[in-house]
């Protein structure tokens, strides 16, 4: 199958558009990057602020520390700072130039009635309306679908900037990712021009391995990384896991490094990288080799995670290590046949673990995660994988990733609502 220079574009825009650093779990990085635009549109620190959030937004944020806080965890937080410290040039990064003085006021502030917290009723799960006030002035910017996507700012009652609604539907979102197939990705990664991808690329690479390095030689949330890694250090499998896994655990938990995200997650782009340098390390593939499976592992998960939808109560670790099993099975010399059976065999066993919020846990899901692409990846190696209707496995890759994408983004929503009600502890 050979790609047009248009669809090879189109790859290109979409590895550049997905794989961005991020500081911290990327929820209440978005409700501090609306605040501080909202500060930056008063060019004034505003006296009071208001956040409406939908309810994804809400599990996500409430329960992980917010990085340069000083540990401090929740949605106030992230909006106070962002009020206070943050810098909205910098997007996911936005609370990088946070000072001590700003954590200290965001303490204060905390105990007072300076930041509202309300429930927005939104059919979009990414949804965020911030309002801020300064005096007599007052300006709201909302955020949707993307996390750095503001779509409408207004400012004393006067529109003053407003985004073409078919740009902001995550409905069209999915249709720019109908073009995207295992074959084509597969089809991408091995005549791209390494060219083309390798800085995004090295850049994840680089990043990725720092924040692991720091989980694993520093104490954060749960050290699940580390906890890992103790129990059986020369196992590959084990290393795999653990790496990753303590990469997460500095992340939940107030690391200022970034992480490079794909599918607006830094989870995810954690699944999808870490194992993947990992096995190739231990393979001694060389530089070449391992872009090419980086590109596949990347694209295999934005891939199924365009089908789930931006925000779900599917985990997102099972997506991204679907396309970090693919990897496994590219760097040991499988093909199209190899690569499908692979993600069949990931999302054929851990498709039913829920997304209950961004919190240090993570780090035992994406764990999980890979151990089930570990034996998918083994199971392919030993000529095995799940077949047709078995559960919800299909004739072939593409109709599977449809179903899960069905299941998650449709199925599961009365999943999402009660698992927000118990976390909420909102037992009626």
């Amino acid at each position: 199958m050979a790609l047009s220079k248009e669809e090879f574009n189109k790859y290109i825009a979409i590895l550049k558009k997905e794989l961005k650093p991020a500081m911290g779990c990327t929820e209440p990085i978005a409700i501090a990057y609306s605040t501080a635009k909202a500060k930056k549109i008063l060019n004034n620190v505003p006296d009071s602020i208001n956040i409406k959030c939908s309810s994804n937004i809400i599990k996500n944020a409430d329960g992980v520390t917010v990085p340069n806080s000083g540990k401090l965890k929740g949605i106030e937080t992230a909006a106070i700072l962002g009020a206070l410290g943050g810098n909205s040039e910098k997007e996911l990064e936005v609370l990088t130039d946070v000072t001590k003085q700003d954590v200290i006021k965001t303490k204060k502030l905390l105990n007072t009635n300076y930041c509202n917290v309300e429930l927005l009723e939104s059919k979009a799960k990414l949804h965020i309306k911030a309002y801020a006030y300064y005096e007599d002035e007052k300006v709201m910017v909302e955020m949707l679908n993307e996390h750095t996507n503001i779509v409408k700012i207004i400012k004393d009652d006067k529109l003053i900037f407003e985004k073409d609604a078919k740009l902001i539907s995550e409905d069209e979102s999915k249709k720019i990712k109908k073009y995207m197939s295992v074959k084509k990705i597969i089809e991408f990664a091995n005549n791209v021009d390494i060219k083309e991808v390798s800085d995004i690329i090295k850049r994840q690479i680089k990043y990725n391995l720092e924040i692991s390095n720091e989980g694993i030689n520093n104490d954060y949330g749960l050290n699940i990384g580390s906890t890992i890694l103790e129990s059986k250090k020369e196992s590959i499998e084990t290393i795999l896991k653990g790496y990753s896994a303590a990469a997460s655990d500095a992340r939940m938990s107030g690391s200022l490094l970034p992480v490079v995200i794909n599918s607006g997650s830094g989870n995810q782009g954690i699944t999808v990288s870490i194992p993947v340098i990992k096995y190739a390390e231990y393979l001694n593939i060389g530089n070449d080799k391992l872009i090419r499976s980086l590109i596949i592992s990347n694209l295999i998960s934005i891939y199924i995670k365009g089908k789930i939808g931006i925000l779900s109560a599917y985990c997102g670790a099972v997506s991204a290590a679907a396309g970090s099993g693919a990897a496994f099975t590219y760097l040991s010399g499988g093909g199209y046949k190899e690569i499908s059976d692979t993600i069949t065999n990931t999302l054929g066993n851990t498709s039913g673990i829920l997304c209950d919020g961004a919190k240090p846990s993570c780090a035992a899901k994406i764990a999980s995660s890979i151990d089930s692409a570990i034996l998918a990846h083994k199971l392919t190696m030993a000529n095995k994988s799940f077949g047709p209707n078995e559960g919800i496995i299909k004739d072939n890759i593409e109709d599977s990733i449809n179903v899960i994408g069905k299941i998650a983004d449709k199925g599961m929503n009365n999943i999402d609502k009660e698992i927000l009600k118990a976390m909420l502890n909102d037992n009626k």
